[in-house]
């Protein structure tokens, strides 16, 4: 493998880093199969790169990851609501959020962003057009990985984390469960939204399927890291 190609690699890493958190999440923190994921990637793709090609590129992340917390709401209010299994409310959402995509996209399967300007422009500026884009999506994931490590030690996401241990015990304690439950859907769907848009302004292109089997992506991301590195600890996670 030559350095060009191992760079890319890690690059890519980088941005599913991202998706993996997201699914690590749903599956390990809130113990839920949420199969949202495959559409809320794309819809986070779609919305990124319609607002790139608007001129955009940085509120087309901040979009991105809203679209995605509304996605998992969705899905949260599907199975807290109306006490839809989980998988099942995750299928629907996701079979519902492919025309919603198609939508945005204009009703086109994919979309081009070539010479439009991304987030990773003003980083060719500033570090050069070699190592730009390694570390933009560098500070990003560690950044992502600290607000996620402070988070859950806040008494909000500290319930989240309890929600997804023992639902009972935490009703008992007087914990909305599923207000919890859908705050950490939300926040899941974001995560797996934000990678996908940008993995769009990085690759330069949309498509409608791009998201297909980001489900297994992910989770075989998540086993192979608590393999490599432990289960102990949310900063190790």
């Amino acid at each position: 493998m030559t350095l060009l190609a191992f760079q890319g690699s890690l690059e890519l890493g980088l941005i599913y880093g991202l998706l993996a958190l997201g699914i690590f999440l749903s599956f390990r923190i809130l113990n839920v199969a949420d199969l949202t994921v495959d559409s809320s990637f794309t819809s986070g793709a779609a919305v990124s790169a319609l607002l790139t090609l608007a001129g955009h590129p940085y509120l087309g992340l901040l979009a991105g990851f809203a679209v995605g917390t509304l996605a998992g709401f969705i899905t949260a209010f599907l199975q807290t609501k109306l006490k839809i299994q989980p998988i099942l409310a995750g299928i629907l959402t996701m079979t519902g959020l492919y025309s919603i995509n198609l939508v945005i996209l204009g009703g086109s399967p994919n979309v081009s962003l070539l010479r439009s300007d991304t987030v990773f422009t003003p980083a060719a500026a500033l570090a050069g057009d070699k190592y730009a884009r390694l570390l933009a999506v560098l500070v990003l994931a560690v950044l992502v990985c600290l607000l996620l490590s402070l988070f859950f030690k806040t008494k909000l996401g500290l319930s989240i984390r309890a929600t997804g241990d023992n639902e009972d015990m935490v009703r008992a304690s007087s914990i909305n469960s599923d207000f919890t439950k859908t705050i950490g859907l939300m926040l899941a769907n974001g995560l797996v939204a934000l990678s996908g848009a940008v993995l769009c302004q990085y690759q330069s292109f949309v498509d409608v399927n791009m998201g297909t089997g980001m489900v297994i992506v992910g989770l075989a991301s998540l086993i192979i890291g608590e393999i490599i590195f432990g289960k102990r600890g949310i900063l190790r996670h």
